[in-house]
């Protein structure tokens, strides 16, 4: 089995911005776990969304994405996203916000993964737990209380 027959898990993620607050480290973030060899990005697509409620798709040319960095991800576009996916992520969000839509690899897992198959496994399932449903069951065990179900 070569590196090339081995991946790791893919994520989509939809980061949903206020319009006027587009600004800090999100683009140089990104950029660094690209750099590091911790993630490989596919995509990078923009979507907004106006007070109306119409959606728009956004050039990273464009000067707001340009300021917040994000333009230095031009490159980021395999195809993998299609105009269903932004239909979808344009549903999910507010109006007159903007979203970053991203397709990224967690190429760090490629050793793991490796071994695993090699191993004769194959992943079967895989979940997302969001961020908030494990930081709100960690501080319910903290305190005391029963663990949060998520669903």
């Amino acid at each position: 089995m070569t590196s090339v027959d081995v991946h790791g898990p893919v994520d989509f993620v939809l980061l949903e911005f206020q319009a006027d607050r587009m600004k800090g480290r999100a683009a140089d973030e990104l950029l660094r776990l690209v750099d590091q060899g911790i993630i490989r990005l596919f995509d990078v697509l923009f979507v907004g969304k106006t007070a109306e409620g119409e959606t728009y798709a956004l050039d990273l040319a464009t000067e707001a994405l340009v300021e917040a960095g994000f333009s230095e991800l031009a490159g980021a576009r395999s195809g993998l996203l299609g105009d269903d996916d932004v239909a979808e992520a344009a549903a999910a969000m507010a109006p007159g916000t903007v979203a970053a839509m991203v397709v990224f690899e967690n190429s760090w897992a490629r050793p793991f993964v490796a071994a695993a198959r090699e191993a004769g496994a194959e992943m079967v399932a895989s979940v997302r737990i969001p961020a908030a449903d494990v930081m709100a069951a960690l501080d319910a065990l903290e305190e005391g209380a029963e663990p949060l179900q998520t669903t």
